[in-house]
């Protein structure tokens, strides 16, 4: 009988101490303020489907009401985004922010900043955020057009290995969007060898619904969630709707239309204009 009791103290205990194991994952608590400081993704990342949103409905499909602080603006590079620091984040006084530069910084070209600039730059962002109490998560730069060998993303490659560097250094939360992006392209690409055409994105640059799930599962994971509270936040998502072209879908029926477009080697738009002239073709 002694025996038995224990053993139910002790699996009782367990049980808890998993519970407990499992909410204190989650570094993001109610009530919180969460900035999103950035570009024309970050600002876009804040639509129906944007990754910001996709981010704030899983914590609260998991029990935690926080609140947003949308900080993308258009055309932004590191120097725009640290003049602009104080005013769109730091009087707003979030607990985290996640800091997301670099694709205008070299895609800009004469116009970018220079990697020893946006050092610079980034370095004060990040010591301005953490002097201020707010806790940074740094996001790797993504991908400029879908090919890891084009030269954008050749030069990119040391202006993210800045911020691997620079996310140890300051003890900020790295979040390396850039390898998810290319890992994710690249198991499509070996399903279907033949593929052409944006996977992850609209443009090669600004994400379409696929690159804003990916964006914001590497948050929510860097944020502590595990795969089975990622898993409920999804079943939230599949059932947000969004306008695409002249209609509205779901995230699932976009979803659907991915796969039946990669099956035939095709990106959503070619498989969607494809499904558009044989329409026509047949009235």
């Amino acid at each position: 009988m002694f025996k038995m009791k224990s053993l139910h103290v002790v699996l009782c205990g367990a049980l808890l101490l998993s519970a407990s194991a499992l909410s204190a994952q989650i570094t993001v608590k109610s009530g919180e303020k969460i900035a999103f400081l950035g570009d024309s993704i970050t600002q876009q990342g804040n639509w129906e489907s944007g990754y910001i949103n996709l981010v704030m409905s899983a914590l609260e499909a998991n029990g935690i009401k926080a609140v947003k602080i949308p900080a993308g603006i258009s055309g932004h590079k590191s120097n725009q985004m640290l003049a602009r620091l104080e005013r769109d984040v730091l009087k707003k006084k979030p607990q985290i922010m996640t800091l997301s530069c670099g694709v205008n910084d070299v895609w800009h070209g004469r116009r970018g900043v220079s990697l020893e600039d946006y050092r610079k730059n980034i370095t004060e962002i990040v010591d301005k955020a953490q002097a201020a109490g707010i806790k940074v998560y740094i996001l790797t730069s993504t991908m400029i057009y879908e090919n890891p060998d084009h030269a954008n993303n050749r030069k990119l490659a040391a202006y993210n290995d800045f911020l691997r560097s620079l996310a140890k250094e300051k003890n900020c939360v790295l979040v390396d969007l850039n390898a998810d992006m290319q890992k994710q392209i690249a198991e499509i690409k070996a399903k279907h060898p033949k593929i052409k055409g944006n996977l992850l994105t609209v443009d090669g640059v600004h994400m379409n619904v696929l690159g804003n799930i990916m964006m914001a599962e590497g948050i929510l994971r860097a944020f502590g969630l595990n795969g089975e509270q990622i898993a409920k936040a999804e079943a939230v998502w599949d059932k947000k709707t969004f306008p695409q072209g002249f209609m509205r879908l779901t995230v699932k029926e976009y979803k659907t239309l991915s796969e039946k477009a990669f099956k035939v080697n095709k990106s959503v738009p070619d498989y969607v204009t494809g499904l558009a002239k044989k329409d026509a073709q047949a009235r």
